[in-house]
C-alpha cells in the first residue's frame, strides 16, 4: 500500500472545521481516513456524523477519547465508566474499532501514582468484556511525562503494555503517539514487544521551544525532531498495517483554513511518514 493511503485526519488538527467541511475536504484530497472527536460528533449529531462518513466513503480510524479512571470516590469512578461504556456504544455507531483511552492523572491533593495506575488497570478489567460486546478495542495511550500529573500516570510504552497485557489482546491494546513516546530509549524495544497490540499509530512534531501552552505545543510534521519515518518502520515490522493518524493541537495550527492544513499535510506526508 501507498504510505499517503494510509493518512487519516485526525479531526483535533483542524478543529473548526465543521464536520461537512472536514469530511468534504478529506474526500477532495484523497484522504481516506478520519480520527474523531467525542466533544465534535456529539455537537454535530452521531447518528447524523456516521451517516455523514458512511455515505462518502471514508473510514472512521479511531474514536477519542475514553479514560480517565484515577479517581479514588466511588461515584465519581461509576461515573468515569458509565462514560466510557457510552464512548463504547458511540464508536461502535460510527464504525470504528478502536477507542482511544487517556487514562487520567493524580486525583486533586493525591501523591499516590501506584494507586492511581491500579485503578487504570481495574478500569480496564471493567470495560473489557463490554468493548468485545461492542466490536471495540480498548487502546491505551502513553503520554509524555510532563501530562503525568493532569492527564495520563500511563507515561511509556512500557507501563501501557504491562496494563494490557493483564486482557486479551483482541480486547486491550495500545496507541503509539510519536509526539508523546519517540524520546523514550526503549520505544523501539516496547514496540517490538506491542507485537499484535498496536492498535493505532499517530504523528504530530516536537518543536523546540516549546510553545507557551504546552497541551497546545504540537508541531506540524516536518518542523520539529521526530524520527517518523524510522518509528513507522517498527510498528510495520511489529505487525501494524493500519492507518495513520495526524493529530496535532496547535492554535496557529488551528487559525489556519482547513484546506490549506490538510494540503501541507499531503505534501509533507510521503516524504517524512
Amino acid at each position: 500500500m501507498n504510505v499517503l493511503e494510509r493518512l487519516s485526519l485526525n479531526q483535533e488538527t483542524t478543529r473548526y472545521w465543521a464536520m461537512p467541511d472536514l469530511v468534504a475536504g478529506c474526500v477532495a484530497a484523497g484522504v481516506r481516513g478520519v480520527g474523531l472527536w467525542r466533544q465534535q460528533v456529539g455537537a454535530f449529531g452521531l447518528a447524523e456524523t456516521a451517516k455523514l462518513v458512511r455515505d462518502n466513503g471514508l473510514a472512521v480510524t479511531s474514536l477519542c477519547r475514553g479514560g480517565f479512571f484515577t479517581a479514588a470516590e466511588p461515584a465519581a469512578r461509576a461515573e468515569a465508566l458509565e462514560d466510557n461504556r457510552r464512548a463504547l456504544d458511540e464508536a461502535a455507531t460510527l464504525g470504528t474499532d478502536v477507542l482511544v483511552l487517556v487514562c487520567g492523572g493524580l486525583p486533586e491533593g493525591s501523591r499516590d501514582l501506584d494507586g492511581a495506575r491500579a485503578r487504570v488497570v481495574d478500569a480496564l478489567g471493567e470495560l473489557a468484556p463490554y468493548a468485545a460486546g461492542r466490536g471495540v478495542r480498548l487502546a491505551i495511550e502513553p503520554l509524555h511525562p510532563m501530562f503525568c500529573s493532569d492527564r495520563a500516570v500511563v507515561s511509556t510504552l512500557d507501563q501501557a503494555l504491562t496494563m494490557a497485557e493483564n486482557f486479551p489482546a483482541d480486547r486491550v491494546g495500545v496507541m503509539v503517539d510519536a509526539y508523546h513516546v519517540w524520546w523514550d530509549p526503549q520505544v523501539y524495544a516496547q514496540i517490538a514487544r506491542a507485537g499484535e497490540r498496536i492498535l493505532g499509530y499517530q504523528v504530530a512534531d516536537w518543536i523546540t521551544p516549546l510553545p507557551a501552552g504546552v497541551l497546545t505545543g504540537r508541531g506540524m510534521i516536518g518542523d520539529g525532531c521526530v524520527d517518523f519515518r524510522r518509528l513507522r518502520a517498527a510498528v510495520d515490522a511489529a505487525g501494524y498495517r493500519g492507518p495513520i493518524e495526524v493529530e496535532i493541537f496547535n492554535e496557529d495550527i488551528w487559525a489556519l483554513p482547513g484546506e490549506q492544513v490538510l494540503a501541507q499535510l499531503v505534501e509533507r506526508f510521503p516524504g517524512l511518514v
